[in-house]
């Protein structure tokens, strides 16, 4: 059987409609498959490989760890360098009230470390979020999912928990002394990129502050210099309680990891002790490849450069009349097509063309560009070529 049968046949899939490129190596911002295509990865493993494929540093960096160990026991047992080392950059990068980092393996896990210790912290049980956010597919990060078709064939799921309606400054008032938490993405990605508004935000912190419920900030998308600052909430005058990173933090390595203060943290390690677990949590390889991949964007200026890059990208391919929106923040843009018949064959056009774009799960006529951060404005300027020449293609004559 070939590779391409293995994986339909022994692989459990997420859907039935794979893209299913063969890759067999990749370098920088480009993929290429078996046949020796190039592609242009213009969604950065979503959102994940920010300083590109295979970074000289990061493979540096893993090599390194690799001649030291591997796996050596369950997080939190034994102090492991990689691990250390990274908890203190985090740290020293944050506001002083975020100064204690739990690592974990993923964005789902680190949303659930983050929930329970809210609940924890407060004595509380109810957990509100938003419409249209995702936080991840794991029980609870999908029962405060605010799209219902993702979630409805999984109930019954967390209890308490409540959907109210993002930038919807009135809905705040469902915020009570009984809400443990309220889990918010400053910008929304699968709903397409959607900001939260300032002043929702100055009231979310006002309501918050009034009740004593915990703000999270799911940046497992948005976070890593996506969006033009490291962390999304630097854009508001604001610091959550809780804040959770993933898929760009392990610099191509799987890494997650939610962080508040150290009084809050030391709760997990009490009543019951182990409240929080995980057997390859903050992998020292792992922790190796971020530490590479967050000097990276600090070194190279990648966070500085984002908005320019991604202007280009909303100045190249705005005109089109293919296109009703843009919407933008960073190196991450939201792109609408104006008719939602459109994107099937907008998506061949594009891979014919050696592009891989991707679709927001919640906005079905919109296609997401949020490439490497280490995109050039030459390979913006080739990539938007290729785009607008897709588009072509697939508009009437008439």
């Amino acid at each position: 059987m070939t590779e391409r049968e293995l994986f339909y046949r022994y692989l459990g899939l997420p859907s039935f409609s794979p893209v299913a490129l063969d890759i067999v190596k990749a370098e920088g911002i480009y993929l290429y498959d078996r046949f020796g295509n190039q592609f242009t990865d213009l969604v950065a493993g979503i959102s994940v490989s920010n300083v590109g494929h295979r970074h000289p540093r990061v493979l540096d960096a893993i090599r390194d760890q690799l001649d030291h160990y591997l796996h050596l026991n369950v997080y939190g047992e034994f102090i492991q360098a990689p691990q250390v080392r990274l908890a203190e950059r985090l740290a020293g990068l944050l506001p002083e009230k975020l100064d204690s980092v739990y690592l974990v393996n993923s964005g789902s896990e680190a949303m659930e470390g983050a929930l329970k210790l809210a609940k924890r912290f407060t004595g509380r049980t109810e957990i509100i979020s938003f419409t249209d956010s995702y936080h991840g597919s794991t029980h609870g990060a999908l029962s405060i999912l605010g799209n219902e078709p993702l979630k409805n064939a999984f109930r019954p799921l967390l209890p308490d928990t409540r959907l109210i309606e993002f930038n919807n400054y009135c809905q705040l008032e469902k915020i009570s002394k009984r809400t443990a938490c309220v889990v918010i993405e400053m910008i929304q990605a699968e709903a397409g990129v959607i900001a939260a508004e300032q002043y929702f935000i100055h009231q979310l912190k006002k309501r918050c502050a009034r009740d004593g419920a915990l703000i999270i900030v799911d940046d497992v998308q948005m976070g890593m210099g996506r969006t033009g600052k490291l962390f999304s909430f630097e854009h508001y005058d604001f610091v959550p309680d809780i804040l959770v990173l993933a898929k760009a933090l392990g610099a191509g390595m799987p890494l997650g990891a939610f962080i508040a203060g150290r009084k809050m943290m030391d709760t997990l390690a009490f009543n019951p002790e182990l409240g929080h677990i995980t057997t390859f949590g903050g992998h020292p390889v792992s922790c190796a490849a971020a530490l590479a991949g967050l000097d990276l964007l600090l070194s190279e200026q990648l966070i500085g450069m984002a908005e320019e890059k991604g202007a280009r990208f909303e100045e190249k391919l705005m005109s089109h009349r293919a296109i009703s929106d843009i919407r933008r923040r960073g190196l991450a843009l939201g792109i609408d097509l104006r008719n939602p018949e459109y994107r099937a064959p907008f998506m061949q056009a594009a891979l014919d063309n050696g592009l891989i774009i991707d679709w927001y799960l919640f906005k079905p006529a919109t296609f997401r560009i949020a490439p490497p951060l280490t995109i050039t404005l030459e390979e913006i300027d080739q990539a938007c070529e290729k785009l607008l020449g897709s588009l072509d293609s697939i508009m009437p004559t008439n």
